[in-house]
């Protein structure tokens, strides 16, 4: 049985008069990939900034381990310290420096020097982005922007990658390079395990281990992508009917 990377255990997060989490128990193991899944409101991107420490809780509001830490209250530095790299919708990155300097700054986190400029060289040209390197980061589009932030937590080396509706704001072409070149990196043999976040059912990657579908806070149903975008439970919340088939099949 490969490692337990992730858990929630029984988590709740409330705002004033709404549960917008409530008692989710989820779990990821090494070298996984799952999406959580849902419309807006659903609960996902609070499910993901508990894990993430952006939304503090308390013990007895559940519990999060991240390999086998009980991190439940940790602020997102003390997570990211234990090899989480966190992907937000809004790219996070130092505007006035170039695309190379964000990637080398994040590689010398965990390289020495040297290595690090080796791994930017490479963690650029793994994402394509090699052409933009000199480019001032403030100065790119929204989605340059998004694939200079995934190539910055990627430079770092992390055992887990969280990410957000990485694909956020970009058009219909870009969203697609974006999930194809995701999908080619995640299905590496040394890939980290990963959760990604979407509320749209054509982002999810290729590769995708197991969908979670969250509505008003719940876990609605939980299991390999096929069985769960197949299901009467994403037909009454999407309002659609899949039916998953080799050719019909374009990112799942």
């Amino acid at each position: 049985m490969s490692e337990m990377i992730v858990e929630t255990r029984d988590l709740s997060m409330r705002f004033g008069g709404v549960l917008a989490v409530n008692n989710v128990n989820f779990s990821l193991r090494e070298r996984e990939l799952r999406c959580l899944i849902g419309p807006n409101g659903a609960g996902k991107s609070t499910l993901f900034k508990c894990m993430t420490g952006l939304h503090q809780i308390h013990h007895s509001n559940g519990r999060v381990f991240i390999r086998g830490h009980d991190v439940t209250g940790w602020r997102p530095h003390e997570i990211v310290q234990l090899g989480v790299g966190i992907k937000t919708q809004v790219p996070s990155l130092f505007n006035g420096l170039s695309v190379w300097e964000n990637v080398w700054l994040s590689a010398c986190r965990v390289y020495p020097k040297a290595k690090a400029l080796e791994v930017t060289r490479d963690t650029l040209e793994r994402v394509g982005l090699s052409s933009l390197q000199k480019s001032t980061t403030g100065l790119l589009a929204h989605g340059q922007r998004q694939w200079v932030e995934l190539a910055v937590v990627i430079a770092a080396d992390p055992s887990l990658i969280l990410l957000d509706e990485p694909a956020a704001g970009l058009d219909v072409g870009g969203r697609e390079d974006l999930l194809r070149r995701f999908a080619q990196f995640s299905n590496d043999a040394t890939a980290p395990a990963s959760v990604l976040v979407t509320h749209h059912i054509e982002e999810i990657p290729v590769g995708t281990t197991h969908a979670i579908l969250l509505k008003d806070g719940k876990v609605a149903v939980s299991g390999p992508v096929q069985s769960v975008i197949t299901t009467e439970h994403v037909s009454a919340v999407f309002g659609l009917h899949i039916e998953v088939t080799h050719e019909s099949s374009r990112f799942f």
